[in-house]
C-alpha cells in the first residue's frame, strides 16, 4: 500500500486532470517526430481513462473537419441506443445501457468502466475505419476493427459502433490481464513486418504493456521503408497499423510518449503496467 500522502495527491491531479480540455485537432496525416517500435506509448498516455471528461470528447469532435462517404453522420452527431454490459472482473465493470446515447458519451463511458484512455479510443477508431474524419456505414460496424483479422471475414456478431468500441477495449484489459497468454509481451519479441511471413521481421524490445496492447491488436510494425515515407507509395511489405497510431496521436494529442508524474510520485499514477493506484485506505472504521 502506498503512502497516505500520496493517496492525497492522486486525489487532487485525477480531480484535476478531469477538466483538461483539448485543443482544435491537427491534421490526422502530420508526421510523428519519431518512431520507437519497442515503445509506441506510454503506460500512463494508454491507460489514462480520466484524459478526457465526456465534454472534452464531444467538444473534440466538433472540432474536426468530417467528410462522410455516404449518407451516415459525422460520429459527433451519431447515436444509438446501447446495451447493458455485466461487470467482467479485470477488464471492464458494469455497463448500464442508455437509449440514444451519443458516441462521445460511448467512448467515454467504455473508457472508464475498461480504464482505458478515451484519447486511445479515439485513435483507434481514426486509425481502423477513419471513422472520425470519412465515416461510412460499413465503418460504424466495423469501429475498431475488433474481430477482423487480415486474412479472413469479420466476425459478424462484434458488429456494431458500441459492441466494437466495448470489445477493443475489453481486449487490451484481457492482454494486461493475462500479459503471459499473449505472443506479444516486454521483452525481446520478433515481429512481423506484414501478415506475409516473406516480408521478414526484426527482434523488438517491447519496453512497456501498452505497446505490448498494440502488437497483441495489431501485429505488425513498419518496415524502415515505411516509416521513412509514411505518405509514399504503398510497397507489397508495407503496414501502417501501428505507424498510423502513432502519427494520429501525436497530431492530435501530442506525444504518445508522454509520462505526467515520472520519477517523483508512485508508479501506479502512471498506470505503470496498465494498473491505477488503489483508492486510499478508509479512516472510517466498519460498525457492527
Amino acid at each position: 500500500m502506498w503512502p497516505r500522502a500520496a493517496a492525497l495527491m492522486l486525489a487532487i491531479v485525477m480531480a484535476a486532470s478531469v477538466g483538461i480540455g483539448v485543443g482544435a485537432a491537427a491534421p490526422a496525416n502530420a508526421a510523428t517526430t519519431s518512431f520507437d517500435p519497442g515503445q509506441i506509448i506510454s503506460d500512463d498516455s494508454f491507460f489514462n481513462y480520466q484524459s478526457m471528461s465526456a465534454t472534452d470528447v464531444q467538444g473534440f469532435l466538433q472540432t474536426l473537419t468530417c467528410i462522410p462517404r455516404d449518407s451516415s453522420p459525422c460520429l459527433v452527431d451519431y447515436r444509438q441506443n446501447t446495451t447493458t454490459k455485466a461487470a467482467a472482473p479485470g477488464h471492464c465493470s458494469r455497463l448500464v445501457g442508455q437509449k440514444n446515447e451519443r458516441a462521445s458519451h460511448i467512448i467515454w463511458r467504455v473508457a472508464q468502466a475498461c480504464k482505458i484512455s478515451p484519447r486511445v479510443l479515439l485513435v483507434l477508431l481514426q486509425k481502423e475505419q477513419s471513422l472520425l474524419t470519412s465515416p461510412q456505414a460499413s465503418g460504424y460496424q466495423k469501429a475498431t476493427g475488433y474481430a477482423c483479422p487480415d486474412t479472413a471475414a469479420c466476425d459478424a456478431k462484434y458488429f456494431g459502433f458500441f459492441n466494437q468500441v466495448y470489445s477493443a477495449a475489453w481486449q487490451f484489459r484481457e492482454y494486461t490481464l493475462h500479459p503471459t497468454d499473449w505472443r506479444y509481451h516486454i521483452g525481446k519479441v520478433a515481429i512481423q513486418y506484414s501478415p506475409n511471413s516473406t516480408c521478414g521481421s526484426t527482434v523488438v524490445s517491447v519496453e512497456n504493456q501498452a505497446t505490448a496492447d498494440l502488437y497483441n491488436y495489431t501485429p505488425y510494425q513498419p518496415n524502415p521503408y515505411t516509416v521513412a515515407n509514411p505518405r509514399g507509395a504503398v510497397q507489397p511489405c508495407s503496414t501502417y497499423g501501428n505507424l498510423n497510431f502513432s502519427r494520429i496521436y501525436t497530431s492530435w494529442f501530442g506525444s504518445p510518449l508522454d509520462v505526467r508524474f515520472s520519477g517523483w510520485l508512485p508508479e501506479c499514477l502512471n498506470f505503470v503496467g496498465g494498473h491505477d493506484c488503489p483508492p486510499a485506505p478508509s479512516t472510517f472504521e466498519a460498525r457492527p
